[in-house]
């Protein structure tokens, strides 16, 4: 999303470029991937098993994050519709999770492969602690040359600890682990302007340099069958890779597919990332914390932020939105409504509101102790443009 008309420079990035360097590589596979008919996919999971076997000769560290368990237990249950009853869709999936795992493990042992199973939940990368707890488990897993297979757990995940979807999870860690590029492997040869299932002129869009409207329009007629994710969510999670440096594909699960595409060809939806990578922590206070509320700010402190790298004062805050405490993640919004910046507020939303319009000098006087000058510092501000 761009705001105040700024731009961060970019140089050309091609797959080309990108694939000369690559060593750590997140793969995502969605449910229509994993299941078939009536049970799961096994001959996917094992073509993703020698292909994964094949990248990891060269090299390459790979982390998988799998859809699958929701569908795999509907199948086993011969259910025909997911249910809306949360208990129940938690029970289908710890059903479908378990044999899962069983064929990932099967699969990959054929290639002296060991794989761990990961599962996680919207507060376990929320938390900073918790954050680095989840990185420095699969950096080991690595480490020991074990194949991480990351899943929602649905278990016991409930509206407001849920990523969403696995698209979204994909991101998530990618941007954990720095990964060098993210591919989404689906049931369609990549983004389309309109549903190639459906439309015989559908044509494929090989490459997306910048998000725009104009993709979520297209991505929004293209749903998902057995998940929860469809093209939109797709395209969401490559526009937050993107914007943290990592490049992203989208492409169609066949024969040999992971193989050609770390070879070069063109398959797929290719999305260029910007030029440089985003620091750790910066991923974490942009993408990983949810945003507890908004600030709104005068055309002065967009300025400030956005072209000469200060902090957000409390002279520059026009309005509150939202409940949140200090630490949380607020979204520093324009006049306008777009959100120039995520940040990690010093002060809470009732003392936002009481130094609102403040010079710094008058905060004691306000509070009655002034123990931050800046109500978000730059150290912990992302610019979201």
């Amino acid at each position: 999303m761009q705001a105040c008309n700024q731009e961060l420079p970019q140089k050309t990035i091609t797959r080309k470029s990108i694939l000369k360097g690559i060593d750590r590589l997140v793969i995502k596979l969605g449910s229509n991937v994993l299941t078939k008919e009536r049970h799961l996919n096994i001959s996917a999971i094992r073509r993703i098993a020698m292909q994964v076997h094949q990248l990891t000769q060269k090299g390459i560290q790979i982390i998988i994050v799998s859809s699958g368990a929701m569908a795999a237990g509907m199948k086993k249950l011969d259910l025909k519709n997911r249910p809306t009853e949360i208990p129940l869709r938690q029970a289908i999936a710890a059903i479908g999770q378990a044999g899962l795992i069983q064929e990932y493990e099967k699969a990959f042992d054929f290639f002296d492969h060991k794989v761990a199973q990961i599962l996680l939940t919207q507060q376990d990368l929320s938390n900073r602690k918790r954050y680095l707890n989840v990185r420095n488990t699969i950096r080991a897993l690595l480490s020991w040359d074990v194949i991480p297979i990351v899943n929602e757990n649905d278990t016991v995940a409930v509206e407001e600890i849920k990523f969403g979807d696995n698209d979204h999870l994909s991101a998530m860690i990618a941007l954990l682990l720095n990964a060098d590029l993210l591919i989404n492997l689906t049931d369609i040869s990549g983004l389309y302007d309109k549903d190639p299932r459906t439309e015989t002129n559908a044509q494929l869009i090989p490459v997306v340099e910048s998000y725009t409207k104009n993709l979520e329009s297209y991505a929004s007629n293209i749903p998902g069958a057995l998940g929860t994710g469809g093209m939109l969510s797709k395209i969401k999670a490559a526009q937050k890779v993107s914007t943290a440096g990592i490049p992203m594909i989208i492409a169609k699960e066949s024969e040999n597919v992971l193989t050609h595409i770390m070879e070069g060809k063109n398959i797929g939806t290719f999305f260029v990332p910007r030029a440089d990578k985003m620091k750790n922590r910066k991923c974490w206070i942009a993408f990983s914390k949810k945003t507890k509320g908004n600030v709104i700010l005068d055309d002065g402190a967009c300025n400030a932020i956005l072209n000469n790298g200060k902090s957000l004062l409390p002279i520059g805050i026009l309005s509150v939105k939202g409940k949140f405490n200090i630490g949380d993640s607020i979204s520093l919004d324009n006049q306008s409504g777009h959100t120039i910046g995520i940040g990690l507020t010093n002060y809470t939303s009732d003392d936002v509101q009481k130094i609102m319009r403040k010079q710094t000098s008058e905060i004691e006087n306000v509070l009655g102790e002034r123990p931050y000058d800046e109500v978000v510092h730059r150290d912990n501000m992302v610019i979201r443009l």
